[in-house]
């Protein structure tokens, strides 16, 4: 068994895939069953419960769409594509001719399945799979898992826009500059912006949006041109008006969509015309056709709306990083949509006018992913032929240099059969313009000086000898060094971060684990201490629980309601777990590794015991908003959008963004709703206008502390001079604090006074207070947990007895005590954690 490279990368699209091999140094494109660069990531089951994948598939898709308006109906639905935008989400697709349900990572597998077969008899086990840059730890884990199914035992993950600047600097004459990706693909969008200093690449930051892509361009088309054209001239207001055949007409359409999109990018019009008895009736019985003429000024008006949010998310990018359009040197186009020339024209225009067209935006993911899976050691070993020499050898992969240094060495206990006694190593350039010669090895090993040609990949074939000169048969065969770029890291596109208890804002917030911010490169460890324990856990009981809740937020997202972030994983440490008893309050210092792939692992370490616990973070598919819950949460959000805009102390303009959003999701909330992926989108937008609108507030929330404090201590002021004003010293000490904290606008402070000021009041009125509690408690009797239920109600009558005849603080007071006793207590809800 011996160690190679990676040979492979694969690009796993929403629409369409592409495989690439490294073969003597190159990139190649390896064709599908129908000799096309892309696969259509389309997945069919016949009846004879065959699953088809490609273009074969997606002519099935068409009929399958067209075929459900001659019902209406969708319920024998057995062909499926753009997965991709599910992945991660416990969305199922059900076939009917299969009898089952399929995960879009069991989708997924079967195109990485049908990838595998185009490269013949050899069994593909380690490859480069390319995701979005922002995409989050469900789906990649949900990738990973994908790649596993279809056979793929050592699955690195690499971020798109890398990739394709990796298949871009390679031929690129200027390697020095401000690089921007712009990879619009058919379901997800991301940008990136890249540093290039003498070959040398590294990302600074990225951007995207995972539900923006081609898709959103169909659908545009569809509702914009196509829809109106059947009103024009089809009965179709009973079909619109429904949602379900509503959206079996949306779907129907959107071939043509894609069709007319397509064509427009080559040509300034574009004929668009079903076939005879393709669709179903309208509602007065007439078979609907299409035979239109989309011209592109037509397609300009409805793409730019779409394109624009790209180019908006471009900018907010480049303002983050200080730069604007005309610091860059190259913006590099990825994606199919990207050959719009609506598109090419807008980013001309708004953000450079060095717009880059020089590669294939089809193909460069994929090869970019090849050229960097060639410089990394598969964890899948090869069985060696019997008489094969295995050998090491030792490089760097990338090199900005002319000379790279190669160790060679014997690999005695990988071997099988005849070792010669000597052994020579001869390393040739594939253009035959260089040749180590013959180099004697042992397992010590040598150095070899390997001359590279600048600006290409230099493949190197590896022959071994014996002292006679007779060929040895070894193992690797090839090397290959990319000369003219090095790749930096990936980074992390988001904050990890864990939710924890804020008693200072009385809220659980997330706080970015130290390490582990946004643009960290990866791998990476971060850590989060001054952490301290809310519920005590005890050695041996399972009972016992601290919940340490792990979010992924934006680079700005720190403090802000945990609510509003995207949640990743709870990490549950229990009392089965630790060696002596880690009480309330009890110091823990969280330690997180995220590597190459994102992967996670946690450890938590309790000084009070000395106790450390690891911990994988597994995670598992999540569950998809339902419209009702995300009704509420965009009711929710339109609410309090009304609130700030009525505040006379918040501007317009500072609640332009948040109702930017919330106007958006408005108007698309009917459309999407129905949809998976659309209610994930819809919810990440009401989250971002969430957490703009939060932004606001901070920006005010001394007003609102203000407001409150001098509310409540006039409540105090007035309580103590009703009853007798017995506590007039405590509330001159209280009255000096809310002073001070208003002349200093201490918001954390400010909440502190609030508590003094209502403990206070419970002690002016605690006679009140005591009746009440009693009272309360008598009323709710059985809704509360008691350890002795009998003596408890013994103690609240009595208590009530005294409150109706003689009440007093030194009577009640010992009682509600007892009461409290025996009650018993609930562990402290939300993270397990506080600060």
């Amino acid at each position: 068994m011996a160690q190679a490279k990676m040979k492979f990368g694969i690009d796993l699209g929403t629409t369409n895939s592409v495989i690439c091999k490294m073969e003597s140094g190159e990139p190649v494109i390896k064709k599908t069953d129908t000799l096309k660069d892309t696969l259509p990531s389309c997945v069919s089951f016949t009846k004879k419960k065959i699953a088809k994948v490609g273009d074969s598939a997606y002519n099935d898709l068409c009929q399958d769409k067209s075929r459900a308006t001659k019902k209406w109906s969708n319920d024998r639905e057995n062909v499926f594509i753009e997965f991709k935008r599910n992945m991660g989400t416990d969305k199922s697709y059900e076939s009917s001719n299969m009898g089952e349900t399929f995960s879009p990572e069991q989708l997924s597998a079967e195109v990485l399945k049908a990838l595998k077969s185009f490269i013949g008899d050899e069994n593909i086990t380690s490859a480069v799979i390319t995701i979005p840059a922002k995409f989050k730890a469900d789906q990649i884990a949900a990738t990973k898992r994908a790649a596993q199914k279809a056979g793929i035992e050592h699955c690195e993950l690499l971020q798109e826009p890398i990739a394709a600047s990796m298949a871009y600097g390679l031929s690129a004459s200027n390697k020095n500059g401000q690089w921007l990706v712009f990879d619009f693909g058919g379901g997800t969008f991301d940008v990136a912006l890249i540093k290039v200093e003498d070959g040398i690449m590294q990302v600074k930051d990225t951007e995207g949006d995972n539900y923006l892509g081609g898709k959103n361009l169909d659908y545009a088309i569809v509702d914009s041109i196509i829809i109106p054209y059947l009103k024009e001239n089809y009965s179709i207001t009973n079909i619109m008006e429904n949602e379900t055949t509503r959206n079996i007409l949306r779907d129907a359409m959107k071939f043509y969509a894609e069709q007319a999109k397509n064509q427009l990018s080559f040509k300034p019009q574009a004929d668009i015309t079903s076939q005879l008895d393709e669709f179903g009736e309208d509602d007065e019985g007439e078979e609907i056709e299409l035979d239109m003429v989309i011209t592109q000024e037509q397609l300009a008006s409805v793409l730019t709306l779409v394109f624009q949010k790209a180019i908006d998310i471009t900018k907010q990018l480049l303002k983050r990083n200080g730069l604007s359009g005309s610091d860059l040197d190259k913006l590099i186009l990825v994606g199919g949509p990207t050959y719009s020339p609506v598109l090419r024209e807008m980013l001309r225009k708004q953000v450079t006018p060095d717009v880059d067209t020089d590669i294939d935006p089809m193909t460069a993911v994929a090869k970019g992913a090849a050229l960097f899976a060639s410089g990394i050691d598969s964890d899948v070993k090869e069985e060696l032929a019997i008489g094969t020499v295995a050998l090491t050898l030792s490089y760097e992969a990338n090199s900005v240099q002319p000379i790279e240094f190669v160790t060679v060495q014997l690999s005695k206990e990988e071997c099988s059969g005849y070792i010669p006694s000597k052994l020579f190593v001869e390393l040739v350039r594939s253009d035959n313009g260089w040749s180590s010669g013959k180099v004697e090895i042992n397992e010590i090993g040598d150095v070899i000086e390997c001359q590279l040609m600048e600006g290409k990949n230099n493949a190197f074939a590896v022959n071994a000898y014996d002292e006679k000169g007779t060929t040895i048969p070894c193992f690797p065969k090839e090397i290959n060094i990319m000369q003219g770029i090095v790749v930096g890291n990936a980074v992390l596109p988001y904050n990890i971060s864990i939710e924890a208890h804020d008693s200072g804002l009385e809220k659980n917030v997330v706080k970015s684990v130290k390490g582990l911010e946004k643009n960290q490169q990866l791998p990476a460890v971060g850590t989060l201490n001054g952490l301290k324990t809310r519920n005590q856990l005890r050695p041996g009981m399972t009972e016992d629980t601290l919940v340490i809740p792990i979010y992924q937020s934006e680079h700005n997202a720190d403090g802000t309601s945990a609510i509003h972030n995207d949640h990743v994983f709870d990490v549950v440490i229990t009392g089965d777990e630790i060696g002596q008893i880690i009480p309330v309050g009890s110091d823990v210092d969280i330690t997180i590794k995220v590597n190459r792939s994102q992967m996670l692992k946690l450890e938590a370490f309790f000084p009070f015991s000395g106790d450390t616990v690891e911990k994988d973070v597994k995670i598992e598919a999540r569950s998809v908003i339902t419209s009702h819950e995300l009704e509420r949460l965009k009711d929710s959000a339109n609410l309090k959008l009304h609130a700030l805009k009525s505040s006379s102390a918040i501007k317009d303009s500072e609640t332009a963004e948040a109702e930017k959003l919330i106007n958006e999701v408005n108007d698309r909330f009917d459309g999407e709703k129905s949809s998976e992926d659309g209610r994930m989108h819809l919810q990440a937008d009401i989250r971002r206008a969430f957490l703009k609108m939060e932004e606001v507030e901070q920006g005010h929330e001394w007003d609102s502390i203000e407001a409150e404090i001098r509310e409540e201590f006039d409540r105090l002021e007035k309580g103590n001079n009703e009853l007798g004003n017995k506590y007039d010293q405590q509330v001159a000490a209280v009255r000096s604090q809310v002073d001070s904290v208003i002349r200093s606008k201490d918001v954390r402070q400010g909440r502190i006074v609030l508590d003094d000021i209502n403990s206070l009041f419970v002690a002016v009125t605690l006679i009140y207070q005591l009746m009440g509690f009693i009272d309360f408690h008598l009323r709710n009797f059985n809704t509360i947990q008691w350890k002795d239920a009998t003596r408890a109600r013994q103690l609240l009558q009595q208590g009530k007895e005294i409150a109706n005849t003689n009440p007093s603080e030194s009577s009640l007071h010992p009682i509600v005590r007892s009461v409290i006793d025996l009650m018993i207590e609930s562990p402290t809800s939300g993270p397990g954690v506080s600060f």
